[in-house]
Order: C-alpha cells, then sequence, then structure tokens
C-alpha cells in the first residue's frame, strides 16, 4: 500500500511469504530509508542466537508481572508456530535491516519502545481478560479456535479485519495497548520521516493487522502537521 513518499508492506512475523515480499520491495525500491516495525531492543534480540534470552524474571520489576508473562507465553507460541513452518518469528524484519545496511539506506525503528508497552499492558489487563487469554491458549493448544487459517502466509484484510474485531470485542484494553496506541506512534514517526524527507523513497515495514489502521491515520497527521510528533 503506498500513502505519499511511503511504501507500506503489511507482514507476518513467521511467513515466507513474507520475507520474499520485503526482500523483493527493498531490492526494487531501492528506498533511502526502510522504516521497522522493531525498538532497538527488539532488533537487538532478533541479532541474539540465544533462544529465550529476550526477558528474564529480572525484568518483573520493570514491565510487571503479566507483562512479562505475556511476553514469556507470546514468544513461546511465536517460536512454536515458526517451527511449524519453518521460519523463526521476526525474521522478515531482521532481513529487512540487512538489506537496508547493504543498500546503503537509513534504518528507522518507529515502535514504541517493547518495555513501555508491556508496562502499559501490566496495568491495562483486566481479570476477565486474564481469564479469556487463559481459555484461549488452552483452547489454541487442543485446535479449537473460532477462525483457522494457513499460519505461511499473510491473512487476507477481510480475515485480518474479522480477527482484529474479534480480538477489540474480547480484549478491549489488550488491543488498546497492543494495537490501537502502537499505530499511533508508528503513524506519528512514519509522519514524521515523510515530512522531514520528501524526497526520500520510503519503504515501511509492519505487522499486517497495523497496516490499514496506520494509513488512515498517516492521512491525518500529514494533512495537520501540527500533530507529527516523534
Amino acid at each position: 500500500m503506498r500513502f505519499k513518499n511511503i511504501m507500506l508492506i503489511g507482514t507476518s512475523h513467521i511467513a515466507k511469504q513474507s520475507v520474499q515480499e520485503v526482500k523483493r520491495a527493498i531490492e526494487e525500491e531501492r528506498p533511502e530509508i526502510v522504516a521497522l516495525e522493531l525498538d532497538p531492543k527488539r532488533l537487538q534480540a532478533l541479532f541474539s542466537n540465544k533462544k529465550g534470552s529476550r526477558l528474564t524474571w529480572k525484568d518483573i520489576k520493570k514491565i510487571g508481572v503479566k507483562g512479562w508473562l505475556f511476553s514469556i507465553i507470546g514468544s513461546w507460541i511465536e517460536h512454536k508456530l515458526g517451527q511449524k513452518v519453518g521460519v523463526a518469528p521476526g525474521t522478515e524484519m531482521l532481513n529487512a535491516f540487512k538489506i537496508a545496511k547493504k543498500q546503503g539506506a537509513e534504518v528507522a525503528l518507529i515502535d514504541q519502545d517493547i518495555e513501555i508497552t508491556l508496562r502499559k499492558f501490566s496495568k491495562a489487563l483486566s481479570w476477565k481478560e486474564k481469564w479469556y487469554f487463559i481459555v484461549d491458549i488452552v483452547k489454541g493448544l487442543f485446535g479449537r479456535t473460532e477462525i483457522t487459517f494457513d499460519i505461511s502466509k499473510v491473512p487476507d484484510e477481510k480475515l485480518i479485519h474479522e480477527l482484529l474485531k474479534k480480538v477489540k470485542k474480547r480484549y478491549p484494553n489488550l488491543y488498546r495497548v497492543l494495537v490501537l496506541e502502537r499505530n499511533k506512534v508508528m503513524a506519528r514517526r512514519l509522519a514524521t520521516l515523510s515530512a522531514k524527507f520528501p524526497e526520500k523513497n520510503i519503504v515501511a515495514v509492519v505487522g499486517a493487522g497495523h497496516e490499514s489502521d496506520i494509513i488512515e491515520l498517516l492521512k491525518k497527521y500529514l494533512n495537520k502537521r501540527t500533530d507529527i510528533i516523534i
């Protein structure tokens, strides 16, 4: 999807299709700037070869128990799904970084600091959402999910909309912290890059669930320059 001097690519973090699409887009577009849905800590974690090295129990103080547990469980699930399709989680982001550097492009990390996100998550998650979370994990382990799709491919727009609608209804606080608030951060940072470097071509790589909302926010922020902040 394109908006002004930005080409936005929606990915799945464990899909071979995403790895190929990101590689092709950066090599063909040869952008001056590659923007990634990462913060410095997550980028560093992607370069680490130590499985499970991203967070330790010592991090509980920084991000809260719920945020810490969510990160550990989420990483474990992502790792298991990645093993099924033969793609390590975040491969498309890591490859995008490497290709950008090889081509001499600037890399912009546009996501919110992971510690801020997880700290907000710890404070926001309700008891009801915690219960749903446990129930849904158990159901997922036994294959009892309401929506099924091929995890080796990027979901289409209709399916993404359906998934996000269900998450918003069942986990309103989780949706706000993990999706809406981060979308605003990423859109504003992209808008800042676009306004600051209008002559430069930007390829932005974000999760498919963030893509459409970021585009709508970009339209708003770029038409109202006072809203643009780093």
